[in-house]
């Protein structure tokens, strides 16, 4: 059933976005203020972030403990916010019935913030943090430097992050200016809200009228137009830069796009990957307001690539398109658009139409936008091109071929085939050291299909952990199918020319980052095996995939899809076998991870057995908000911290992380020991918001896949109704309990820090 909009302004000028989507399990709202970073005065850098900031530090109808941010993250949704240059954008996803009361906390924290010096002098550290942060990131430095190519006249070339000293706090002027920021642009004209869910459109109004009503009345302020992008030609390959674009340049930008990041033969990318120069492509947009667009194609190519010959095609296949029928391409785009539609959810739709972004094809409006941004860019008629055909992975019409499953392969029940979304698992065991030299060749080898499946909304990923490797596909059930019968037909037989190609340079993670994506290998070490003898090549891997044992699992499929699923799954790769739980941790384990980042971070992940996996899930619920208020708000250790029960390749368990502008791993290790000593109370309350949490029709699509997952690979119980009732019946001595395991390592811990263990009593 197609989703039904609704578009009014209320009387105090504030525009209202509706979204009806019946498929939706949850709501989201998204409110963007048309003001951001390039809108303070210039003398006060960041001075629009750091109101952002101090937003969600609570309100005198609701304080910090019972803010939007504690609520959400209570009822285990999603909230955050972002200041961008001409704009802030604030936003949430919860259950549908919890739409009410985290619009109700979102719109008063907005239109009654409390703006004390005290909170101001904290936060402003955790600003300074981030900035920290931020100028030891080489990425983030880098796209600095990239935005100096604009006029030094165009704020874009400035300094808008904020700091310590840019925020001057004891000043009159700074006092005066934050508040008339606020007084001048956090009012009804300035403001767009989207709500999205599967409410009626009645009810979504009521909401929106009640809670976007409490915004002052005030005039759209008029904000001089920037001046030009451009003073001189851009230096940088692959950045381009317009200026006076007619109104629509964005949506125009994103079908331009959807044809420049196709990877398939008789395109720009298809030509370089059959020269064997293309190693990744993507596209950032770093700039649109009034006409303005500046953006980048992030395109890595191999080293003996002829970047001159690369951008001389780039301009042939912009020539190319220039000749095309645009209402023709529109026509694609719209197939494109549907899909994506029907597989974003609340908060993707939300944030999209309040950006006035929906996913839909172009109006008139858009396509007078795209035949003038196509003027503006270089074109040249050279190469031999042509439309790929309509993307098969779009396709959702059934397979008309069928073929039992394996023997060994398990369906899960927990996911409705109504829900029109699937995911089926594929994990090897492969204990031959060959994996380490085949893995990177077959990731290389699907990251075209990648590419592809993302471009239709679908979820493709092969990742190692350990001795095993794992293939994950999700999406829209037939198209899901469709392509998971590629991403086979590619790793058990890549394209020879894979075998040599060179590795695509990945971007530096910050340190937190880096530390939980080394905490799937930490949990389960693969055991030292001599290397294998031989070339790399097919025959390695054909010998690899013989000695290879599989367990898979499927959930959202019906009986027609499954048949499809075992045709798919022919000539599956190794033989099947039963999963072995993973290994219990033992004792203290300490892990050095070196990062690129140089801030310390840490990771500390205290796994349990699944008889005490409930009451954990609701001591990590309890501990969520304790130990973001004691690390980040009183000690104020850094800007990225969090506490959550994760379970990682078959472990589940509480995992904390905190990364630090100048707290050492040991002190935080410290700090966060010395809080969870001092216990914790049990809330009824909390319990009740957590089990309400594990309800199939509560929980998003992929999360129900994903725990269905876990719970066959980690031979756990997989039945939600039974997590519910074993939350509910934890009471307060079982925490206590638990609480005193945890801290004694009872169950194991293991660490993970970019700095070496400094107590003797860790294993290393």
């Amino acid at each position: 059933m197609p989703d039904t909009t609704r578009t009014l302004c209320l009387d105090n000028g504030l525009q209202l976005t509706l979204r009806h989507a019946p498929r939706l399990k949850r709501a989201a709202a998204a409110l963007r203020v048309n003001a951001g970073s390039h809108d303070a005065p210039a003398q006060w850098p960041g001075l629009a972030h750091f109101l952002e900031h101090l937003f969600f530090l609570g309100t005198a109808r609701f304080p910090l403990e019972d803010g939007l941010m504690r609520y959400v993250q209570g009822l285990g949704g999603q909230v955050n916010a972002s200041t961008r240059e001409r704009t802030t954008d604030y936003f949430f996803e919860v259950p549908s019935a919890a739409l009410a009361a985290g619009l109700e906390r979102l719109t008063d924290m907005l239109a009654r913030p409390d703006l004390g010096l005290p909170r101001q002098r904290r936060e402003r550290e955790v600003i300074h943090a981030e900035f920290i942060a931020w100028s030891r990131n080489a990425e983030a430095q880098q796209q600095f430097a990239l935005l100096q190519q604009v006029s030094p006249r165009h704020p874009l070339s400035g300094f808008h992050a904020g700091n310590r000293y840019t925020l001057a706090l004891g000043d009159s002027a700074f006092q005066q200016a934050l508040s008339g920021f606020h007084q001048r642009f956090y009012q009804g004209a300035q403001i767009t809200l989207g709500l999205a869910g599967p409410q009626l459109l009645d009810e979504l109004e009521g909401l929106g009228r009640r809670f976007g009503g409490v915004f002052a009345q005030g005039p759209e302020v008029f904000r001089e137009p920037p001046p030009p992008l451009l003073h001189a030609a851009l230096s940088t390959p692959w950045l381009f830069a317009h200026d006076n674009l007619p109104p629509g340049a964005e949506p125009a930008l994103g079908l331009l796009l959807s044809h420049l990041l196709d990877t398939r033969a008789g395109t720009w990318l298809g030509a370089l990957r059959e020269r064997g120069w293309l190693r990744t492509c993507n596209a950032q947009v770093l700039h649109g307001y009034a006409g303005q667009l500046l953006w980048q194609l992030k395109l890595q190519l191999a080293e003996q690539a002829p970047v001159a010959e690369a951008e001389k095609l780039l301009h042939g296949w912009l020539g190319f398109l220039r000749q095309q029928d645009l209402q023709q391409l529109n026509q694609r785009y719209a197939h494109l658009q549907q899909r994506r539609e029907l597989a974003a959810s609340a908060l993707e739709l939300a944030q999209r139409d309040s950006a006035s972004l929906p996913f839909a094809k172009l109006d008139a409006q858009g396509l007078a936008a795209l035949q003038a941004l196509l003027r503006d860019l270089p074109h040249a008629n050279f190469g031999h091109w042509q439309l790929p055909a309509e993307e098969p992975l779009l396709q959702c019409a059934p397979i008309a071929h069928s073929a039992p499953l394996p023997p060994g392969f398990a369906i899960s029940e927990s996911l409705p085939a109504s829900r029109e979304f699937a995911a089926v698992y594929l994990r090897w065991r492969i204990t031959s050291a060959a994996r380490e030299h085949c893995l990177p060749v077959l990731q290389r080898a699907l990251q075209p299909l990648k590419a592809r499946a993302e471009h239709a909304s679908l979820q493709l990923g092969l990742s190692a952990a350990g001795e095993h490797w794992q293939l994950r596909v999700a999406g829209q059930p037939w198209s899901a199918i469709r392509l998971l019968g590629e991403a086979l037909a590619l790793l058990r037989n890549p394209p020879a020319d894979y075998w040599h190609a060179e590795r695509a340079t990945e971007p530096a993670l910050i340190p937190l980052r880096a530390l939980l994506k080394a905490l799937p290998d930490a949990l389960q070490p693969a055991e030292n095996q001599p290397q294998p003898g031989g070339q790399l090549g097919q025959p390695m891997l054909t010998d690899l995939w013989q000695q290879a044992c599989w367990q898979g699992l499927a959930s959202g499929l019906g009986q027609q899809q499954l048949g499809a699923l075992g045709w798919a799954l022919q000539g599956l790769m190794g033989q099947p076998g039963e999963p072995a739980p993973p290994l219990a941790l033992q004792g203290r384990r300490w892990v050095h991870v070196p990062t690129e980042g140089r801030e310390p971070a840490l990771l500390l992940f205290c796994p349990l057995p699944a008889e005490l996996q409930a009451p954990g899930r609701l001591l990590a619920h309890l501990l969520q908000g304790p130990v973001y208020q004691r690390l980040r708000v009183e000690l104020q250790l850094g800007y990225a911290v969090f506490s959550a029960f994760r379970q990682v390749d078959g472990h589940a368990g509480l995992l904390f992380g905190v990364q630090s502008p100048h707290a050492s791993p040991a002190q935080i290790l410290s700090h966060l020991l010395q809080l969870l000593g001092e216990g914790i109370q049990l809330d009824a309350h909390a319990r009740q918001q957590l089990a309400d949490q594990f309800d199939e029709g509560a929980m998003a699509n992929p999360v129900v896949a994903e725990w269905a997952w876990q719970a066959h690979i980690a031979k756990h119980n997989s039945d939600l109704s039974c997590l519910r009732w074993s939350i509910l019946n934890t009471e307060q001595h079982v925490l206590d309990v638990l609480l005193q395991q945890l801290i004694s390592a009872r169950h194991g811990w293991c660490c993970l820090a970019n700095a070496a263990a400094v107590d003797a009593h860790w294993q290393c």
